[in-house]
């Protein structure tokens, strides 16, 4: 594993039009290296909770279950991941914090197949409204 790669996966999360390149990469070269996995710490994060379950919803026309879902912090990197199941299919996600963009990957059927079901999500700041005190 090189972890000097995060950054080449950064740019492919905000750049890549195939999502399935974006996976592959991040599966290919991070997910599955223990070196990688023992960098973080087990997490919570209430943003991508809703972001999974909205999302996964929408992906399958029905409110869904989202369980197992195990997310991991590496601070260092502002990166989480993670896998869950939803209705016994196989998923996971990858965020960065400091860019706000993340990407989630669903078997789109039960049992497993080799179709898979991608989000790209980016996290929307929302600005007050502007006042008769501010300036510009």
């Amino acid at each position: 594993m090189e972890i000097e790669r995060l950054q080449e996966l950064k740019q492919k999360l905000t750049n890549e039009a195939d999502f399935s390149e974006i996976w592959s990469f991040y599966m290919d070269h991070f997910a599955d290296h223990p070196e990688f996995t023992d960098l973080g710490r087990p997490a919570h994060n209430e943003y991508l909770d809703a972001v999974l379950n909205k999302t996964c919803q929408q992906m399958f026309g029905k409110p869904i279950k989202i369980t197992n879902f195990f997310l991991i912090y590496i601070a260092k990197y502002k990166l989480f991941h993670g896998p869950f199941q939803v209705e016994k299919r196989i998923g996971g996600v990858i965020y960065f914090e400091d860019i706000k963009v993340g990407l989630l990957a669903v078997s789109a059927d039960y049992p497993p197949t080799d179709a898979v079901k991608y989000s790209r999500f980016s996290e929307i700041i929302q600005l007050s409204a502007p006042n008769r005190n501010d300036r510009n």
